[in-house]
């Protein structure tokens, strides 16, 4: 089964697409991943652990590890973070590690209105590991028997490259909205000599929400927390709109996306979960697959834990973004 897939990957896909990033569903349980803008927007040092199991009951198909770190020098305005991931693609045939450094500069207008901007830049590590793989020109088109003699000529198993993105976030009273850029300098990652089209093309994010109290009605009235959001990326001719909501209710908190591929179909449902203390915070999520893939993919699972280091101050942070947990 996996034999048969990777080779209609290898016949098909390349016609039509090209390289992309992988992709977390708790958007905001990965920050700086999502924006390097939002690199130190909390009064704290913040640690965050993510990990995402793609289509889990056909064996590690798709798995990602990241860890992040960034914190806010209030005398300087600015923030510092890091970030290394690791992911493995179609049973470890494909395997990228990167690190990267990631900068900000947080501008402040007014008490209800501010902006941070931000500058990332790392390097990528991109192997492939072939000897598993059977190419169409393996293949001896009268007995079917694979002969292990390609006509692809591979200039190497692996690729070293740098990699720089850009971002902004904004915020007025209880809105809030972002953009970034990665890939600006368009790495070629292809492992084929004379591949004119390995280039990474950019990925284009923007992204934007807000926040409301309401109050439960009853005898034991209480405060909770709506907060809507749009996500929407575009990487070469792939495109994607995330429609979600949150609800927090004290330290817990619900929601959903809604994940639509343009131009192609409907995605898929998150639904999530997370849970937060002064220092700590857990998030769940679980994609619900819609499109035909669901055949196949049996959802995909993933875990986000966030710690926040050190003591608050005196004077607590008036003008940091708000930020939904997951």
């Amino acid at each position: 089964m996996n034999r048969r897939l990777f080779i209609l990957l290898l016949i098909f896909i390349p016609e039509f697409l090209h390289g992309q990033d992988p992709g977390f569903s708790q958007f905001y349980a990965n920050p700086i991943y999502l924006n390097p803008a939002f690199t130190g927007t909390t009064e704290l040092p913040r640690a965050v652990v993510n990990y995402r199991n793609q289509w889990p009951q056909k064996g590690a198909t798709y798995t990602t590890y990241s860890l992040s770190y960034d914190q806010l020098s209030k005398k300087m305005n600015t923030g510092f973070g890091f970030q290394v991931y690791h992911d493995k693609e179609l049973n470890n045939i494909i395997n990228t590690t990167s690190a990267a450094f990631s900068y900000s500069y947080h501008l402040k207008f007014n008490h209800a209105s501010f902006m941070t901007l931000g500058l990332q830049a790392g390097v990528v590590l991109k192997q492939f590991n072939v000897s598993s793989l059977i190419f169409p020109s393996e293949i001896n088109q009268l007995s079917g028997v694979a002969t292990g003699i390609s006509a692809v000529e591979y200039s190497d198993e692996q690729k070293l490259y740098n990699d720089f993105a850009v971002g902004a976030v904004g915020q007025h009273n209880d809105l809030f909205w972002g953009a970034s850029v990665h890939h600006l300098n368009q790495p070629n990652e292809s492992m084929i000599e004379g591949d004119l089209k390995g280039k990474l093309p950019m990925k284009v994010t923007i992204h934007a929400g807000t926040r409301s109290r309401k109050l439960h009605h009853g005898l034991l009235s209480r405060e909770f927390t709506l907060s809507p959001n749009v996500i929407y990326q575009q990487q070469g001719s792939f495109k994607q709109l995330n429609l979600g909501i949150y609800m927090i209710e004290k330290s817990f908190l619900f929601g959903g996306w809604y994940r639509n591929n343009i131009d192609i179909r409907p995605d898929a449902l998150i639904a999530l979960i997370g849970f937060a203390r002064e220092k700590f915070q857990f998030g769940y999520s679980f994609d619900f697959t819609l499109s035909k893939l669901s055949n196949y993919s049996h959802g995909s699972h993933e875990i986000s834990l966030t710690f926040f280091i050190g003591n608050k101050g005196e004077s607590s942070m008036k003008d940091r973004l708000l930020i939904p947990m997951i």
